[in-house]
């Protein structure tokens, strides 16, 4: 098992707000296939039950009293490689899968596996305990639609995490084509922040708009001077011309303002980016910000030329919902 790959920093194709789908399980009798694939974390609830026993909050099959294995296939919610694994067993403790594998297909045309479909090992066999994470980075540049968790002989796993790069054809994009080049779905991902107490900086690029304070990035009470940051690489480089900042839901707890910078970066690694972002060119000057509303900025946006990260500074705290940062992608 090995943890080199920064997970947080990466985008979790098997979300399920991406649309991602368990698609088929050999057995999910005691808890659903598709609780596996939630954004959020793992609950227990403890009187909590339903016809068939105890309700848990992943995929659960019954005890196996035959040879064989369970194992359960996931349509990824965006095509891309697989660069981390988080196989989580939160809150299964006597009931956990002992081990698991995992395996990788690609289907052309948005079609699902077949009998004849060919999967590429892509984890081989591995221990499991109860009510941890289990972290693993690979090294796979293939492509992949699909994945298959194999679980030894049966039991539960809360979560599956699949983290990679979506698959994009940028030469299919054409430069007069507006894309917002910060979007999950666009391979946009948030790198760094000095604070996300209340909602995960992550949340900042996911599909539509947030469906309450959590589904966005939310710093603690600011109690010293300064103010808060996230940092944000796009999908792919290119040219800004109309921002969209959305504080849905952020009433009593959104910032008084917000500015952007930005820079093409073309050197460094994204741990010490945040030094090189403290002298980055202003995209967005300051504009103050207003509750539960969508902000569109496009006579205030700089023209900077191409760029591939962004710095958003929120003064002094709060929570945002949701950044767009619309434009042409760099041919």
């Amino acid at each position: 098992m090995t943890t080199e790959l920064n997970f947080d920093r990466h985008i979790n194709l098997a979300d399920e707000k991406l649309g991602a789908e368990a698609i088929f399980a050999t057995d999910d009798f005691f808890a659903d296939k598709q609780r596996m694939l939630k954004t959020e974390a793992a609950v227990f609830v403890p009187d909590l039950y339903d016809d068939n026993g105890k309700w848990m909050d992943g995929w659960e099959s019954r005890r196996k009293r035959h040879e064989g294995y369970d194992y359960c296939i996931v349509r990824l919610g965006l095509p891309g490689s697989i660069e981390g694994l988080n196989i989580d067993t939160a809150n299964f403790t006597g009931n956990y899968a002992p081990s698991a594998s995992v395996d990788a297909c690609f289907v052309a045309d948005g079609q699902d596996p077949q009998a004849e479909t060919q999967w590429t090992e892509i984890l081989g066999s591995e221990s499991l305990q109860g009510d941890s994470e289990h972290l693993f980075s690979l090294t796979d540049n293939t492509v992949y639609t699909h994945v298959r968790l194999n679980i030894y002989p049966d039991g539960g796993v809360a979560r599956l995490r699949v983290y990679g790069k979506p698959s994009i054809n940028w030469e299919s994009i054409s430069a007069e084509q507006e894309i917002d080049l910060a979007a999950t779905i666009n391979g946009g991902r948030a790198i760094a922040c000095n604070d996300e107490h209340f909602g995960v900086m992550g949340n900042l690029l996911n599909p539509g708009r947030g469906i309450n304070m959590g589904d966005g990035w939310e710093t603690a009470r600011r109690r010293t001077p300064g103010n808060d940051w996230v940092i944000i690489a796009l999908g792919n480089k290119g040219c800004v011309n109309r921002i969209e900042i959305d504080t849905a839901h952020f009433k009593g707890n959104y910032p008084d303002s917000v500015n952007i910078q930005a820079a093409c970066v073309t050197g460094g690694t994204e741990e010490q980016i945040q030094a090189q972002s403290l002298f980055w060119r202003e995209l967005l000057p300051a504009q103050k910000l207003s509750a539960d509303n969508i902000h569109n900025y496009q006579e205030q946006v700089n023209t900077l030329g191409d760029i591939t990260h962004i710095r958003v500074n929120i003064y002094p705290d709060g929570g945002i919902s949701r950044v767009r940062m619309f434009g042409s992608v760099s041919k």
